[in-house]
Formats: C-alpha cells, sequence, structure tokens
C-alpha cells in the first residue's frame, strides 16, 4: 500500500464487481466487505442483466446494474470462480471488460478473474498473479507471471487465490483512498490471519493435500486449458494473417 494517495475529486468512489453465474463466494464477499466499508462508496454488481446469478457455492447474487447501466466507474473489480471458464470465449463479458477499463482509472482481479483480464487482452507485458492451480496460463495471454499474494502494476491490482482478495481490496484502497483509511478498515474486520493449519499454499501443503486438491479441480482445469489452448491457436492465427 502507498502512504499518499492518488489524488481524486470528493466524489463518491464508485466500484464495480463482476457477477457471474459460477462465481467463487469469497471472491466476491471479501472485497466487497472491503470495499463497502469505505465512506460514501457507490458498490455495484454488474452483470448482463439483472436476473440473479448462482455461485459455485450455490449462493445466490443479485446483481445491481448491468453493463450499460454501471459506469463509469472508478475501480472495477473481476473475481475468479468455476464459470470463468464459460467467459473466456464471451464476447459481451470480453468487449465490456475492454471498453470499461480502458475509461476506469483502476482495475483488479481476485483469483481466476485474471483470466478474464488476460482473455480480454488487459495483461500483456503486465506483471501479474492468480491462483496457483491456473498461474501457469498467464504467459499464454502475455502477462508477466509473480508469485506472490497481490500484485500491482500501475493501475492493475491482481490476487491469487480466493481469500487474496481481501488484500488486494486493502491494497486497492490504500492506494485510491489512503493507508489510514485501508488501516482503520483491516481493524474493522479484524484481519489478521491466523490459519490452524500450513497448507494455504502448494509450497507448504503436504504432498498427498496438493494431490488432493489438484485431483479436485482436474476437470475444471482441463476444460480450462483447452479453452486457452484453443484461444492461443485463434490469436496466432490472426497474427499471421
Amino acid at each position: 500500500m502507498t502512504d499518499d494517495p492518488t489524488p481524486r475529486d470528493a466524489s463518491p468512489l464508485r466500484i464495480g464487481l463482476l457477477v457471474f453465474p459460477g462465481i467463487q463466494v469469497l471472491d466476491l464477499t471479501g472485497p466487497y466487505e472491503v470495499f463497502g466499508a469505505v465512506p460514501d462508496a457507490v458498490v455495484s454488481l454488474l452483470w448482463k442483466d439483472c436476473a440473479p446469478v448462482m455461485s459455485s457455492g450455490r449462493l445466490p447474487f443479485a446483481p445491481t446494474a448491468t453493463f450499460a447501466e454501471g459506469s463509469p466507474l472508478d475501480v472495477l473489480c473481476v473475481p475468479g470462480g468455476i464459470g470463468v471458464n464459460r467467459l473466456l470465449t464471451d464476447a459481451e463479458v470480453l468487449d465490456f471488460l475492454r471498453v470499461t477499463a480502458a475509461r476506469t482509472p483502476w482495475l483488479c482481479s481476485v483469483c481466476t478473474g485474471a483470466l478474464l483480464l488476460g482473455a480480454a487482452g488487459l495483461l500483456k507485458g503486465r506483471r501479474a498473479t492468480t491462483h496457483w492451480n491456473s498461474h501457469d496460463f498467464l504467459p499464454a495471454f502475455g502477462a508477466v507471471p509473480v508469485d506472490e499474494r497481490v500484485v500491482r502494476d500501475g493501475n492493475l491490482f491482481t490476487a491469487a487465490g480466493v481469500t487474496s482478495g481481501i488484500d488486494l481490496a486493502l491494497a486497492v484502497v490504500g492506494a485510491v483512498v489512503g493507508r489510514e483509511r485501508a488501516e482503520e478498515i483491516q481493524l474493522a474486520l479484524e484481519y489478521a490471519p491466523q490459519p490452524p493449519f500450513r497448507s494455504g499454499t502448494p509450497d507448504t501443503a503436504p504432498a498427498a493435500v496438493l494431490a488432493a486438491a489438484k485431483a479436485r479441480a482436474a476437470p475444471s482445469r482441463r476444460e480450462r486449458e483447452a479453452i486457452i489452448a484453443r484461444l492461443a491457436r485463434g490469436s496466432a492465427r490472426a497474427s499471421v494473417g
């Protein structure tokens, strides 16, 4: 976080979070808790329409604004989840991300939301991170992979898996609003993680735990890998043509 926020006018901070079918619950709710604690912030949940969408955890979310209604924004945040796979080739979503990113001062992603930014062409040459089980996909989108919990590259913030969305949102608030406010929010949320186990990263997890986690995620990863390979082939053909 920076001690000196980027100067901005006194209007309410406008924050948009993409919501979609198959979103990871905490990818959305973690940053939402932080962003929603900023005084006078206006936080919107954005989707194609305002019909409820079902998360991967079977918790429904109600979008509060459509893509057409959601701008202008100061911050656009893109969460991840198993539903990302379908969105990697969703022209409407990718066009929304491109257009909105071009006119939004701050852009961020949580977990596999970084892959959506990549599919929209927004990670080329940028330092970025994502969930450990999708980290190796980042170069396919021209990103420079960084193995850190939160990575900042200019106006772009990306976070690793799921829980790191809280860290990311605090970092964004620190950059946009100021460190003091971000620290107040962190204290109000009593965010001082002390997990009972050391299995929170591939490097610290027991081998059997890592193998089990990979096996459980294998079907989604295979699907994602095939989609990204098709995107890469299409991009290669386009560049040749």
